[in-house]
């Protein structure tokens, strides 16, 4: 086996723990020799677990925050390639790095551990810090953008969208009179401007549906997972595994209706002899849970689906 010196052990680093680690391994079945994508490297708990397993074989791995590229640089593996890119550009950098086709993507939606542990990046509801919420530190759109820029309406639609709240539109109006006053800097400053409003005895699940709503917005990740959706059906060879991991409904249903329909939004096309015209047949029905000890031990799994598709 080709084993990749090991990055320090993840649960040790504390830099990010891999949620549902065995079962993303076995729902890949990969091929010594085969080529394979971990499209959100993060802390490299998965992307590790996959290069244990090839002999002759490839990883590319992606991921577009700094730290990760910078985790990524303690593996020293002939196997490895790391691309510092957002997954919605994988097939233009699988092309560039001689790659056309594949036997095996991982994708865990998931934000990591060690973002969410940095009070400055402003994804935590825990810590104050400024509202940031970039993945790619050179992107323009941050939440205090988004917070203190946009109309009433478009807030309402992110609240409401992204966050699910069943108060987006009073939220947005929350926001709008904070911003008249003072323009909104710092996690502590949108928690108070929305403190009125919050259900009571619900707060940290109220600050973590708007802190989501926000991420996905100034991440376009919405737009991003439809386009990687789209091309792993391009990508994959036949029999390929694609293994997803979400963590929110919105997701988890783009994902599910990209795999029953080869579509993530309509309705299931058919072909003139009344064939299904999709990429991937799902391999379980109901998306993998995480065990009740995992979740004991890594409360981020509780909420996490995994789905399976092989290539038709």
């Amino acid at each position: 086996m080709n084993k990749p010196s090991s990055i320090q052990n993840q649960e040790t680093s504390g830099y990010h723990k891999p949620v549902m680690l065995t079962e993303c391994i076995e729902a890949l079945l990969i091929k010594p020799e085969g080529i394979y994508v971990d499209v959100t490297f993060g802390g490299g708990g998965h992307s590790m677990g996959i290069l244990e397993n090839l002999r002759e074989g490839r990883l590319i791995a992606f991921d577009q925050d700094d730290d990760a590229r910078k985790q990524a640089e303690n593996i020293q593996s002939r196997s490895f390639t790391f691309c510092q890119a957002n997954f919605r550009y994988m097939k233009q950098y699988l092309k560039l790095n001689g790659v056309n086709q594949v036997d095996g993507i991982l994708a865990d939606l998931g934000i990591s551990s060690h973002q969410i542990d940095s009070p400055e990046r402003g994804f935590s509801t825990r810590f104050e810090g400024p509202l940031d919420m970039r993945m790619d530190q050179k992107g323009t759109i941050t939440a205090a953008k988004i917070l203190n820029e946009y109309p009433e309406a478009d807030l309402h639609k992110v609240f409401g969208m992204y966050g699910e709240l069943k108060n987006a539109r009073t939220a947005a109006k929350a926001v709008i009179a904070a911003r008249t006053a003072k323009p909104l800097s710092t996690t502590l400053d949108l928690k108070a401007a929305l403190q009125q409003i919050t259900p009571r005895g619900k707060e940290n699940k109220y600050f973590a549906q708007v802190f989501q709503a926000l991420r996905i917005e100034v991440n376009e990740e919405m737009k991003a997972l439809e386009d990687f959706l789209h091309q792993c059906g391009e990508l994959m060879n036949p029999g390929g595994r694609l293994v997803v991991m979400s963590y929110h409904s919105l997701e988890d249903r783009m994902v599910k209706n990209y795999i029953s329909t080869g579509k993530v939004f309509g309705e299931l096309e058919k072909d003139f002899y009344g064939n299904p015209i999709k990429p991937f047949q799902a391999i379980n029905r109901k998306p993998i849970e995480a065990s009740e000890e995992e979740v004991n031990e890594n409360k981020r799994a509780r909420s996490a689906k995994l789905r399976v598709a092989s290539k038709l």
